[in-house]
């Protein structure tokens, strides 16, 4: 039976080690940290349970696939939930924005804050819907290391004018700057400013549109332990507290890996789900590499870091969103300074994520769990976290105490955070980048790292880093690409 080592067990690790083994494969699937998930663990701190990263389903056809890759239903191992908003937006002058559920309610909505909208609203879904039939459903499972692919597809993207960024799209069919802001916000979900992303990544709104927004009962952590029992119940071998430090090659053909601990796996197919710019730079000689691998190493933009600090409360706030996007004075100029100046401002923006909306076992009975997200520049800006993350953690908490969760100050318990320098050393992540590199026009399909390794056979790459982006949807989708081209070179090696 021919096998396959799998390094990293996030989203896009757990769907190829299944997909793989649908394939026929002896898989193998190796995780450094002590619980499988990636960027997607699950914390118990005190009295309180915490999802780290990922928190929002958009795609939920993507996990059903993987169970009934088996025969199974995903239903029986995790109920999905549908949210109600999707998203609150909150902002500095204390109005606010429900976002999701019928597109007659969210017209409703804008028509409160600009009824001249509403009809560009409905024009920017039609444009968002055309570009997902493009982008998604023609192009997000479709491997893209050869040139001649992007070639193929360049006057549809063309016409689409994805050379765009969101913001643009955005700011051609409304008018109101609150409504600009809300609807332009999805690519710092993937990593991007809406002022640089390219407009492929519009997409997301009407992904959201035609599928909703969901939430994993029980958490992202128990969605992940749903995916464990599958991969096991299949006979997919598992090992944590297992860092990869070689490639290992028999001349340019991936045959195993080496461990940190000296340990040697060997695998007629190598699948890395991590960040490609950790790969290229630490766990293949340079000699090795082509000279596009390193210029594209060496000159990738990263996406922006983040900054997350957990903690519970020991009373409810009934009338904040599961999920709330908390709006600073700032929009455009505070993206530049986290994506281009590369500063910590004073302000910032939140993502504010409240589990206990919908699952009320995050915390005790009576209280709340919460996390909050800012995004930060990564660590090419030298920010000293240790002194800084305590400030940070000052002010906004000061912020919120004013604003959203009044009295905060008296009633937060057990807060802890993760800066980028978490993300550099939990997840191998070059210079802490929360979504490894930036979703740009540039960093795109051909252009973004290719889901198999150039200038090696069996070598292939799945999740953020590479096609066709971050976000669940994408590194899923990613897995997708790696099947079908492991089930190439099995069909190539029996010929």
């Amino acid at each position: 039976m021919p096998s396959a080592v799998v390094i990293g067990s996030g989203f896009g690790g757990i769907a190829s080690a299944l997909r793989l083994k649908s394939l026929g494969l002896d898989v193998h699937l190796l995780e450094r940290l002590a619980s499988i998930g990636g960027r997607a663990q699950f914390f118990e701190h005190h009295q309180y349970k915490h999802d780290a990263g990922p928190t929002v389903i958009t795609a939920p056809f993507l996990f059903d696939e993987l169970f009934e890759l088996f025969g199974e239903q995903r239903s029986d191992a995790i109920e999905f939930k549908e949210l109600s908003p999707w998203y609150r937006f909150i902002y500095p002058d204390g109005d606010h924005f429900d976002y999701g559920g019928s597109i007659e309610h969210t017209l409703e909505q804008i028509e409160r804050i600009c009824p001249d909208d509403c009809a560009g609203y409905q024009s920017l879904v039609e444009h968002s819907k055309a570009i997902y039939q493009v982008g998604f459903e023609q192009l997000a499972d479709q491997p893209f290391h050869h040139f001649s692919s992007m070639v193929k597809q360049i006057p549809r993207l063309a016409a689409l004018r994805c050379d765009r960024s969101v913001w643009d799209v955005v700011n051609k069919y409304l008018t109101h700057d609150k409504l600009k802001q809300a609807f332009s916000i999805q690519p710092l979900l993937v990593g991007g400013s809406p002022f640089d992303t390219t407009s492929i990544y519009g997409l997301i709104h009407y992904l959201e549109r035609a599928y909703g927004i969901h939430f994993a009962m029980g958490g992202t952590g128990a969605l992940v332990k749903a995916l464990e029992n599958l991969m096991l119940r299949q006979g997919v071998s598992i090992q944590t507290n297992a860092t990869v430090s070689e490639i290992i090659f028999s001349k340019r053909r991936a045959c195993g890996v080496k461990l940190a601990s000296g340990e040697q796996i060997a695998a007629d197919y190598v699948v890395y789900n991590g960040d490609p710019m950790h790969m290229y730079r630490n766990m293949i000689a340079d000699p090795l590499l082509p000279m596009q691998t390193r210029l594209k190493r060496d000159t990738s933009k990263l996406s922006m870091g983040l900054y997350v600090l957990f903690f519970g409360t020991d009373r409810q706030y009934q009338d904040v969103a599961h999920h709330t996007i908390w709006l600073g004075k700032r929009y455009k100029e505070l993206l530049d300074d986290i994506f281009h100046r590369q500063i910590l401002a004073d302000d910032f923006s939140l993502y504010i994520h409240r589990p206990t909306a919908t699952d009320a076992s995050f915390a005790p009975a009576g209280h709340d769990s919460f996390y909050v997200l800012a995004p930060v520049p990564h660590q090419g800006a030298n920010i000293n976290w240790q002194q800084q993350e305590p400030q940070l953690r000052e002010r906004i908490v000061h912020a919120l105490d004013a604003t959203l969760l009044p009295n905060l100050k008296q009633h937060i318990q057990a807060p802890f955070a993760m800066t980028p320098d978490d993300f550099a050393s939990d997840y191998l992540s070059h210079l802490g980048a929360g979504f490894s590199i930036a979703p740009l026009f540039r960093q795109s399909a051909w252009f973004r790292f290719h889901n198999k390794a150039e200038g090696f056979e069996n070598l292939f790459l799945t999740g953020a880093g590479t096609h066709p982006g971050a976000g669940m949807p994408g590194v899923i989708s990613s897995a997708k690409v790696v099947a079908r081209l492991v089930q190439d070179a099995m069909e190539k090696k029996a010929a």
